[in-house]
């Protein structure tokens, strides 16, 4: 197979690793127990936050509001003029506005409360990660040292453990 750019094609799925289809498995079970977990008023909010969100209430809201306003310009003669002044459709139209942000902050709370374990896990991969990967330096180094190789000066400063406490700090130092 040729390759005349930077691009090459994706691996088959059948070549990649194994635990990586563990891991997209665990997060499918993961995200189904939560969904199984929400409350009946959750779950409420969030279909009315999806249904809020599609071109389907766009539509039915043109639809309904441009019947309205129509109707009670009297260009339907047939009609009666009931909302001359549209005050009833203002009003009608501040009563779902108050109803529609209350469900889409509700279901945004949700989110975020989601994102804050995501994101508390992702920390905690990090840092096993970097706990992982100094400890492989450290024994790299010293099978190095073992074989008399030369390391670059920068590697004792990679050996050392970081503290995620003394990370915070710099960073909230950096804040301030």
């Amino acid at each position: 197979m040729r390759h005349d750019g930077p691009t090459v094609p994706p691996p088959e799925p059948a070549s990649l690793n194994t635990a990586l289809y563990r891991n997209i498995d665990a997060l499918r079970r993961h995200h189904e127990g939560e969904a199984r977990k929400a409350g009946f008023h959750d779950k409420l909010a969030q279909r009315i936050t999806a249904f809020v969100g599609s071109f389907t209430f766009v539509y039915v809201h043109l639809a309904l509001f441009g019947f309205w306003i129509v109707a009670n310009l009297g260009w339907f003669a047939p009609l009666p003029r009931w909302d001359p002044q549209f005050v009833v459709l203002a009003m009608a139209a501040s009563v779902e506005a108050i109803f529609l942000s209350t469900f889409v902050l509700i279901t945004q709370n949700r989110m975020a409360e989601t994102q804050g374990r995501h994101a508390a896990l992702d920390l905690q991969v990090s840092l096993l990660a970097e706990h992982e990967v100094t400890r492989l330096i450290r024994q790299t180094s010293a099978i190095a040292q073992k074989l008399g190789v030369d390391f670059e000066e920068d590697v004792e400063e990679l050996k050392r453990d970081i503290a995620p406490e003394a990370v915070l700090e710099a960073i909230q130092d950096a804040e301030d």
